[in-house]
């Protein structure tokens, strides 16, 4: 047994094992990115024959001093070699980089990190040397919650009808897995401690960590503000202003300049808590007028529902946020799925206000539209829409679409509509 499997015997398969193998045999090195607990460190170890992590531990309670003491000390180690939290000693990006080449890539490191650090800089990209993996927490696939029998990749390449069956879910359930999210260390929690995680994980950040992306002290009440603005209309198109009016609703709240709020999201980009997604357009030189506007998404759905506290009961009880989460939910999954195939995701929205919550881009260009529904009630509408969409983009001389498809919660089968759309349950979707 290798270093690898002798560290992760419990280890749960991730859509980014085949991107970290494939990287290693082009690059010298693997950057691992990603939110906090999403499973970086034991990706990192399922393909390393070696550690160095920079995290305080038993065996050696302050790492960070001795290798800025001596940086070369980190590097030692079997091929491929781990660094835990890379970021913690920037420096050492640029030690990596210089050792990859003077070996000609014989030596290998993954490198793990949960924030990017805007000060002390890299003197050098990595390009070529360095390849980045970004790491979400688990789809419903990696989790073990999907049957995996409706691939996004095998939709691009297949013109058949599906079918495929997921598990019943109810409301209960499904508002549950939103709210626990696809961290690891919650799959197995009870009910009572599923929001335990994303509540701690949120007042960390706040606490600690936003002051640590470079060292400079912020406001944790506008952070707060800013947080639950972005909860609030998490999975909408916004801008400063509209986020800036809805963090000032109340006369106590003093307005905030565009420039913080631009300070601050990049701080929530950069500690990988929030993702932009942008707008498609089907054609450089289409005539069609589109959104510019991008949406601003949750890493993971159990955060805005940690953020404005949010229970599973009350998803319940308010559908109209329940559709959020969900939407939050799927999004996560898709651009987890995509970003495996090699694709793009965005979402579609022109001046007419036809709106198509996700596109799935391919390598050589093909496309595919994606409603999100948490109910199967609504299925119906959301494929006239999808329908609508795609002859608007083909009118204009755009291409056809690969496949049309109804995401859903609650459904329980995936199938081909009549009219060529597909219903599939988050429940059967995988990579």
């Amino acid at each position: 047994m290798n270093y690898g499997e002798l560290a992760n015997i419990h280890y749960k398969p991730r859509c980014i094992d085949q991107m970290i193998s494939s990287s290693l045999e082009v690059f010298g090195a693997v950057l691992i990115r990603g939110p906090k607990y999403c499973g970086k460190t034991w990706s990192g170890r399922n393909h390393a024959n070696s550690e160095a992590t920079l995290m305080p531990t038993l065996e050696n309670p302050s790492p960070l001093e001795m290798y800025k003491a001596a940086p070369s000390l980190a590097l030692r180690g079997k091929s491929p070699h781990l660094i835990d939290e890379w970021q913690e000693l920037p420096q050492l990006w640029d030690i990596v980089r210089s050792t990859v080449d003077q070996t000609a890539k014989e030596r290998k490191f993954i490198l793990t990190g949960s924030s990017t650090p805007r000060n002390n800089k890299p003197s050098h990209s990595g390009v070529g040397r360095i390849e980045r993996i970004f790491l979400r927490p688990m789809t419903l696939s990696e989790s073990g919650e999907s049957s995996n029998e409706i691939s996004l990749a095998r939709l691009f390449k297949e013109e058949t009808a599906i079918e495929g069956i997921s598990k019943r879910y109810t409301p209960e359930q499904m508002a549950a897995l939103a709210v626990r999210g696809g961290w690891p260390a919650t799959l197995d929690v009870s009910f009572d401690n599923l929001q335990v995680l994303p509540k701690s994980y949120i007042t960390s950040f706040i606490e600690e960590d936003m002051h640590k992306v470079d060292d400079k002290k912020r406001d944790k009440g506008k952070m707060e503000r800013l947080l639950r603005s972005l909860a609030r209309n998490t999975e909408q198109a916004s801008t400063a202003k509209t986020l800036i009016k809805d963090m000032t609703a109340s006369a106590a709240d003093a307005p905030l300049a565009d420039e913080t709020i631009d300070d601050y999201m990049d701080v929530l980009k950069r500690a990988f808590i929030l993702e932009e997604i942008g707008p498609w357009s089907p054609n450089v030189r289409s005539p069609l007028r589109i959104n510019k506007k991008p949406k601003y998404h949750f890493v993971d759905p159990s955060l805005p529902a940690a953020i404005l506290g949010v229970t599973q009961q009350q998803l319940l009880n308010d559908f109209e946020m329940f559709g959020f989460v969900f939407e939050c939910m799927c999004t996560r999954d898709l651009l987890v799925y995509t970003e495996a195939m090699g694709g793009s995701l965005y979402y579609y929205r022109d001046r007419d206000d036809l709106e198509i919550d996700a596109v799935i881009q391919a390598p050589d260009g093909a496309w595919g539209g994606i409603e999100i529904k948490l109910g199967h009630n609504q299925a119906d509408k959301a494929a006239a829409n999808l329908l609508k969409m795609s002859n608007k983009i083909m009118s204009a001389g755009g291409r056809q679409p690969a496949f049309l498809m109804v995401l859903e919660g609650l459904g329980q089968f995936a199938y081909t509509r009549e009219d060529g759309v597909h219903i599939v349950p988050l429940g059967t979707l995988c990579a």
